[in-house]
């Protein structure tokens, strides 16, 4: 073996949640295994997520009382949520992996017991959905027990941006990558490089046998013998391949995602003759703009409406955000009544009650908001319209139009406040907290409908929302051991992929919460097992 050159049984490309618990699983099973990371941290876009996993049927959900044993009403959802018989084998095996996965790590000390929490299936009017969900996530866990490891898990999106301040816990997709990172390195046959980008695979025949890299700016070769798994994100941050595929927006820096995934593993597969599919999609949200111009993820809100460049109401604002999204998407593919850039219009009342900026009420927001313009401020609804943009007899008849579907207690255009995911935001800053059980609470029988408040107080405020995604969803085409497809559907021996680098296993949808984090999670455990038995 030259210097350049180092042997593994598996190479696994990115450290977000896929990366670490396929590393993992294959280290667990006895084969030395490696995961390279591009950055100097761990976890990816995973860590800046709440890291909810939609896993019908696993442990978590049945100990909460939901009855998804045989999981055919989850499965009767996915079929009509996806309507598309070509992703039902990858819809079976990602059910089958969620349960099995989930039982494997609970026996696990690092992972201990993952806890439902009660975020409603996001398409509630399919049959099969529930109102309570099935979406599970990893217990909190103190930055000291993490040890020396702690300081290389990635911060998250509002501390890498704008500087708030971490606690002394890991929570979140943070507590999910300091557990998988612990639990990899436990083995005893885990081994993680920073630093490392990949630059293409290594083909050897029919079979790819491992990946050229570089390493702290060294090129060396990262060799193989079963397998190597792709687990690198998206291309979210990569302008040119939006572009070249007709990925809405545009422009990359709206994304949501680590600054770091730029489709390095897609790009990889592409050339070693991987089929794509889904490449235009992406897992789509709403962003309110910071100061700073970007957009940050933004779901449900606490007053006022939502409306188009023509001042027009557009969409139920407390819909699911990847609806939420895909509307706004839609809208900027349309010549005229384009929804980006959006407004968010709502009044005093609602400022005084809420806050601004994520920090509650009783923090005062900041001068910066105003400064820079991501914030307006007006004595009149007219005014405000001037200030964005937008003209001002359309603006002043949205909101009142709104205001008196507030008086009648329905949305009757959008519906607002009507679905249980809707009903959800009842239980936010300045409503009473969310009851302990597992059932979304309906709204008062009698009394005005808290989801449901006048926009009729001056001052009158507008924040700006574009779009913007929490990843790519396009990807690479795999069969349901997450090996990678030719274009004639056979696997390329050796090479398996998960998370955003692989194609979603739901196609333009999204199930309920933690459907991407999920299916990461799902599809790098199959190709782990895949991996470890060797039957190729």
């Amino acid at each position: 073996m030259s210097d350049n050159e180092e042997n593994y049984d598996v190479v696994v490309v990115g450290s977000g949640g896929g990366g670490l618990i396929g590393g993992y699983i294959a280290a667990s099973r006895g084969l030395r295994t490696l995961v390279i990371e591009k950055t100097d941290q761990v976890g990816g876009t995973t860590s800046y997520s709440g890291s909810g996993l939609w896993f019908p049927g696993s442990a978590p959900t049945r100990r909460a009382g939901i009855d998804d044993s045989d999981l055919e009403s989850a499965r009767q959802y996915m079929r009509k949520a996806v309507d598309d018989p070509a992703r039902e084998e990858l819809q079976d095996a990602y059910l089958s992996a969620g349960i099995a996965l989930i039982d494997e790590l609970e026996q696990n000390t690092w992972f201990q017991t993952f806890e439902h929490q009660p975020v409603p299936d996001y398409l509630e009017h399919l049959e099969g959905a529930t109102p309570h969900g099935r979406s599970i996530f990893p217990p909190p866990i103190a930055v000291n027990e993490v040890g020396d490891k702690a300081s290389i898990v990635r911060k998250s999106i509002y501390t890498e941006r704008y500087g708030h301040t971490e606690d002394e816990m890991f929570v979140g997709g943070r507590a999910l990558i300091a557990r998988a990172l612990s639990a990899f390195l436990a083995t005893g046959n885990g081994v993680l490089k920073l630093n490392t980008a990949l630059t293409g695979l290594v083909v050897d025949g029919d079979r790819i046998v491992g990946v050229e890299a570089l390493s702290e700016g060294e090129p060396v070769r990262l060799r193989a013998g079963r397998g190597v798994l792709l687990a690198a994100g998206g291309f979210e941050h990569n302008a040119e391949l939006r572009a070249k595929y007709g990925t809405l927006p545009s422009n990359a820096e709206w994304s949501d995602g680590v600054d770091s995934n730029v489709g390095d593993a897609l790009v990889a597969g592409i050339a070693v003759g991987a089929e794509t599919d889904l490449m235009d999609e992406a897992w789509y949200v709403p962003g309110t703009v910071q100061p700073d111009g970007k957009p940050v993820f933004q779901t449900g809100i606490r007053g006022g409406i939502w409306v188009n460049g023509a001042g027009e109401r557009f969409v139920n604002e407390l819909r699911p955000y990847d609806q939420a999204g895909h509307v706004i998407r839609d809208g900027e593919r349309e010549a005229e009544g384009s929804h980006a850039p959006a407004y968010w219009v709502f009044d005093h009342k609602a400022f005084e009650r809420d806050g601004f900026g994520g920090k509650g009420p009783d923090v005062p927001v900041s001068a910066e908001w105003f400064e820079s313009g991501a914030l307006k401020k007006a004595d009149s609804l007219e005014e405000l319209a001037e200030l964005i943009g937008v003209p001002p007899a359309a603006l002043v008849d949205s909101v009142k139009t709104f205001n008196g579907y507030v008086e009648g207690g329905v949305d009757e255009e959008f519906h607002r406040g009507e679905s249980a995911w809707d009903q959800m935001f009842q239980f936010i800053v300045g409503y009473p907290a969310l009851p302990e059980q597992n059932f979304v609470v309906p709204l008062p029988a009698e009394g005005p409908n808290p989801l449901l408040t006048a926009t009729d107080t001056p001052p009158y405020y507008a924040a700006t929302i574009l779009l913007s995604d929490i990843g790519t969803k396009g990807g690479l085409k795999t069969d349901a051991s997450a090996r990678v497809l030719r274009a004639d559907g056979q696997p390329i021996r050796g090479l398996y992929a998960t998370g955003n680098t692989m194609a979603a296993m739901s196609g333009p949808v999204y199930l309920g919460a933690g459907t991407p984090i999920g299916s990461s999670l799902a599809f790098a455990y199959r190709a782990a097992l895949h991996l470890a038995d060797d039957t190729e």
